[in-house]
């Protein structure tokens, strides 16, 4: 079989680098080269990438043998329908290793068509390391990296504003653009750069806070096979990715203009505030991962599909999400409904195997950042417990003890908070065990035995749990609700 490339394949067009995008790994090649794809071909985009190593290792090497060129499969389940789409991306131009060669990745600042840096360098990306030196080439930090290149930007343009650039970041934090840009400010001040470069930053720079969300596998590696067997190229570098993609992007009238979005058919949202859009997510899509987990392993699933499949936990999960969660965000009710029915769209589908102890990891934290807000914000809308998401609660709390009639549990979290909690377990009584665990601020950031009625409720499930297994003991928690 021949090699993927240009010559071999005939995708010989050139584009020009319009985008600097930091980082080669799975999720950006499936969600913004996908994107970036087709703006070229249904939108006469006309954007080249150049892909910046942002680690010592990486893919870069691969992605050069290859021109740049992969393909993605894309599968999943859009409104009851299967759906498999297949597409050979060729938006990349070339890839570059700042670690081999510095001075090709500055020099791709004096690029004259330049408009946009993209990233995901995941969480641990975007932070500040004061050992980064400006003429310490090659830069370790991704943020020293940007600065580098946006001050070489600024010199040979001569703080030109036109050349100013519009950045995007996709790293999964809160105010992303916000704070790569207090970063590089720092940088600069650490640097002592001039002070016409800190107002270019400023002035001639857009920073645009995002939130992504599609899920990618990656490099289908246990079916390989399979995949290379629906190309006519050898591809060291498929990537599989479900169909559903949303991006949320604070921007304006003069972002659209500078992407034309509107003429691709994808779920990209340009808007003024992206909090809302981030608490929906967090709230359906985290919470209903987080608070399905511990419930769903007591009572015998394995992965997320199983549990949504099956009647009685698939019911339970649709309505913590319609009924209880939704009902305490501040967006249209189509809206959350929309998006609700897209998450379950997600967890039915059959081409993702995603493991419920894969998801455990965690679980108080993530309790307390995804599940707890909408327990509270229920109880203090309607004046009462949400059913649902307090047997969820009772069902972590018997999670952590670490087994279920007989078998080890998934417990998955710091070893400190494993240790206190199976010791809150040797007392004597679910009274003593609850108050102690919901007591403890360290866990929730606030004393749980306060909110009005549910230690008791709490209680009444630890003892149905117990003594009812989880699918009967909802049904007696839920008459006496």
């Amino acid at each position: 079989m021949k090699k993927l490339n240009r010559k071999n394949t005939g995708f010989d067009q050139k584009l020009p680098i319009k985008v600097v995008q930091f980082g080669e790994g799975n999720f950006l090649r499936a969600f913004v080269d996908y994107i970036i794809d087709k703006l070229n071909a249904e939108a006469d985009f006309n954007a080249g990438v150049a892909v910046v190593q942002p680690l010592a290792g990486g893919l870069v090497d691969k992605l050069n043998e290859q021109d740049g060129l992969y393909n993605l499969f894309m599968k999943g389940v859009k409104k009851g329908q299967q759906i498999e789409e297949k597409r050979t991306i060729t938006c990349i131009q070339k890839g570059i290793n700042p670690y081999k060669d510095y001075q090709e990745f500055l020099n791709l600042a004096k690029e004259p068509e330049l408009s946009f840096i993209i990233s995901n360098t995941t969480e641990a990306g975007i932070a500040y390391d004061e050992n980064d030196k400006l003429k310490a080439y090659p830069h370790k930090s991704f943020p020293a990296k940007v600065t580098a290149l946006l001050y070489e930007r600024f010199k040979h343009f001569n703080g030109e504003r036109k050349k100013g650039l519009t950045i995007i970041p996709c790293e999964l934090i809160n105010y992303n653009a916000d704070t790569l840009k207090s970063i590089i400010l720092k940088f600069a001040d650490l640097w002592n750069l001039d002070e016409e470069f800190v107002q270019w930053i400023g002035q001639a720079n857009d920073f645009h806070n995002t939130l992504v969300d599609r899920i990618v596998p990656g490099y289908p590696k246990d079916d390989i096979e399979s995949y290379q067997s629906q190309l006519q190229y050898e591809d060291q570098l498929i990537v599989s990715a479900e169909v559903f993609l949303l991006w949320v992007i604070e921007g304006d009238e003069k972002l659209k203009q500078k992407i034309p979005f509107d003429k691709i058919d994808e779920n990209i949202q340009v808007v003024k505030d992206m909090q809302p859009y981030r608490t929906r997510k967090v709230r359906i899509l985290n919470g209903a991962h987080t608070a399905m987990v511990p419930f769903s392993l007591l009572y015998g699933n394995e992965t997320v599909k199983e549990t949504i499949d099956d009647e009685f936990t698939g019911e339970f999960v649709q309505k913590a999400v319609f009924n209880e969660i939704n009902p305490t965000l501040d967006l249209s009710e189509e809206e959350l409904k929309s998006f609700a029915d897209e998450v379950f769209d997600r967890f039915r589908n059959p081409f993702i195997k995603h493991q419920l102890a894969s998801i455990a990891l965690n679980s108080i934290s993530k309790f307390k950042v995804r599940v707890l807000p909408s327990l509270l914000a229920y109880q203090k809308k309607f004046d009462k417990l949400p059913v649902h998401l307090t047997f969820a609660l009772a069902c972590l709390l018997r999670f952590y003890k670490g087994e279920w009639r007989g078998k080890a549990l998934p417990v998955n979290d710091d070893q400190e908070v494993v240790n206190e909690i199976k010791k809150i377990w040797e007392l004597n009584s679910y009274k003593e065990i609850v108050e102690e665990i919901l007591g403890n601020e360290s866990f929730w950031g606030e004393d749980l035995t306060k909110v009005p009625g549910l230690k008791e409720k709490t209680i009444q499930a630890l003892d149905l749990i117990e003594l009812k297994g989880v699918e009967e003991a909802f049904r007696k928690f839920q008459e006496t609700a």
